[in-house]
């Protein structure tokens, strides 16, 4: 009677101490602990080419010369053509005028037909005219400079705000257009 008596203790025991060990398994424990996964590490595939320092340049039938550099330029190889940029400056030296420089935080070039679209913190500087705005549009083929988005003109007399400004390169007319 006593082995008995020992062996429902032991086996009350051994119940006790396993439903002890599923509860702190099942409530207590750390999930991190429970399964061990492998982190998935995803390849990432780029389809462009990023260049540092880029300068290109290029002179039209009149003589006029275009020069962009940047601070980096990416490459889209679903058009190779195009060439977005980051951190740019643009010089336009005009036969028998003043140069016209462009500043701004982020550019799209196409190398085949030189047109480019400047964006975010434009600044553009002429004679002692200054132009702030968010984007350009600079086409050689046209021969103009559209500018728009919050444009602020400021010259040495005057500050004027407008929605668009558009400059004729060849004959230098320039409209200034409010929507309003």
């Amino acid at each position: 009677m006593k082995k008995n008596k020992v062996l429902q203790i032991f086996i009350t025991f051994f119940i006790i101490i396993t439903i002890i060990l599923l509860a702190y398994l099942k409530f207590f424990k750390d999930d991190n602990l429970k399964t061990s996964e492998v982190p998935v590490v995803e390849e990432k595939v780029y389809s462009s080419n990023i260049i540092e320092d880029v300068n290109y340049s290029s002179k039209d039938a009149d003589g006029n010369e275009y020069v962009i550099t940047s601070l980096k330029g990416e490459i889209d190889y679903t058009n190779p053509n195009i060439i977005y940029l980051t951190d740019v400056r643009a010089e336009i030296k005009l036969v028998n005028s003043d140069n016209i420089v462009i500043i701004s935080d982020f550019g799209k070039y196409n190398s085949d037909n030189f047109d480019t679209i400047f964006s975010k913190n434009v600044i553009i500087n002429y004679l002692t005219n200054k132009i702030v705005s968010e984007y350009l549009d600079f086409s050689m083929n046209r021969n103009s400079i559209i500018i728009s988005k919050n444009v602020i003109f400021t010259d040495i007399n005057n500050v004027l705000k407008a929605d668009v400004i558009e400059m004729n390169l060849k004959t230098k007319d320039t409209k200034i257009f409010m929507y309003k």
